[in-house]
């Protein structure tokens, strides 16, 4: 990768802002990253190129950091537990339909990858929603209820995709989860320490004196780590940083640190990492097999009604939509599934445009849930842009 191109994917993601500038239409950013990837990458011209090893190496720090802001933005309070009650079984609803569901779409299209299916319609991608909702600054209870919901169905079918497509990578897959989350306890415990002793106060205002910028480097430090372990036991960096950020809300995030790491992940690492998401995918192969695009738009109309039948549990049907986005799963199902040679032909691009379908249906949900008025503007302690 060169400056060239840097440039160059730093200007595609511009469009993000300029798609989202008119407040009526309350588009969120990533719509327009996503956009122009995709114009640009593999399904379109072709100038960006995913598989670049800094590409993707820079692509994966911004991931890391979307999900480590998005859990930091999580009110780790009394609130939080009630809406981990129903976001978990709202959640697990969303499974059980989604089971129903892969099977039928399995039997139907002649696959036999039913267990695989279940699972995508199942996942919501917690990349996807919740910056999408920081975007449109959606609030309220049925929000707050969402964000449990949305990262309990994306650790769950992260952790069930390798059993859904290579049942070999199962059992490791779910002891690096758990590596991952007990890793994240301890620097809970210690900056939990640290705040009930003062001794974070005191840093806090001896680095904002000397302008050292201490708590993001510690931050960053710790958030790398827990992404190389996450790497080393083939887990998602996705959950390390959701649960590194969730650590980090329950003992108290200074404005100063939400502030700067504003400046970094959306001012860079996140547009880029979209930029990437959109370069990756390649929906040309449905033209190569047409029958596939039956598939695709099954699995994205599988998984919005899987997800707005929770509208019967009292969720709004905008919300309820908007948890169906999903993308970074089917994109790791199409991945794993083509190098195992587990995949019919032209399967592997109906997964990913069942996805597309699902994040065009988020985009309008969140458009809809913002007109209902479900927005709260003073929900963040990040300065706006």
């Amino acid at each position: 990768m060169s400056f060239a191109t840097l440039a160059l994917i730093a200007a595609v993601a511009v469009l993000g802002p300029v798609l989202a500038l008119r407040r009526s239409w309350h588009l969120p950013v990533v719509l327009g990253e996503l956009a122009g990837g995709i114009a640009l990458g593999n399904t379109g011209l072709g100038i960006l190129r995913a598989d670049n090893d800094t590409f993707m190496f820079l692509a994966d720090i911004g991931f890391a950091l979307v999900m480590f802001v998005a859990g930091s933005h999580v009110p780790v309070d009394d609130r939080l537990w009630t809406a981990l009650r129903t976001g978990g079984l709202r959640a697990a609803g969303v499974g059980a339909l989604s089971a129903a569901l892969g099977v039928l779409l399995a039997k139907a299209f002649g696959t036999g990858h039913a267990a695989l299916y279940g699972v995508l319609l199942a996942s919501s991608s917690a990349a996807l929603v919740l910056p999408i909702v920081d975007s449109v600054h959606l609030g309220g209870a049925p929000v707050l209820q969402v964000l449990p919901q949305v990262a309990i169905a994306d650790v769950a079918c992260i952790v069930a995709l390798p059993l859904a497509v290579d049942t070999g990578r199962a059992g490791r897959a779910a002891l690096g989860a758990l590596a991952v989350l007990v890793a994240t306890m301890v620097p809970f415990v210690i900056l939990r320490y640290l705040q009930r002793s003062g001794l974070r106060r005191r840093v806090h205002r001896m680095s904002a004196d000397r302008k050292f910028a201490l708590e993001l480097r510690v931050s960053l430090v710790i958030l790398f780590a827990l992404a190389a372990l996450a790497t080393a036991t083939h887990v998602s960096i996705m959950l390390a940083g959701f649960s590194f950020g969730l650590a980090v809300a329950a003992v108290g995030q200074p404005r100063r640190l939400a502030r700067q790491l504003f400046a970094v992940t959306d001012g860079f690492f996140a547009p880029l990492f979209f930029v990437w998401l959109g370069a990756s995918l390649d929906l040309r192969e449905l033209g190569r097999h047409p029958s596939m695009i039956g598939l695709g738009l099954a699995l994205g109309a599988g998984a919005v009604v899987a997800h707005a039948a929770m509208r019967l549990t009292g969720q709004p049907i905008a919300v309820a939509t908007l948890t169906a986005a999903q993308l970074g799963v089917p994109v790791a199902a199409a991945t794993v599934g083509t190098q195992a040679g587990l995949l019919q032909p032209g399967e592997a691009a109906a997964l990913l445009l069942g996805a597309l379908l699902t994040v065009v249906v988020a985009v309008l949900s969140a458009s809809m849930a913002a007109r209902a008025g479900l927005v709260d503007d003073g929900r963040h302690d990040a300065p706006p842009p």
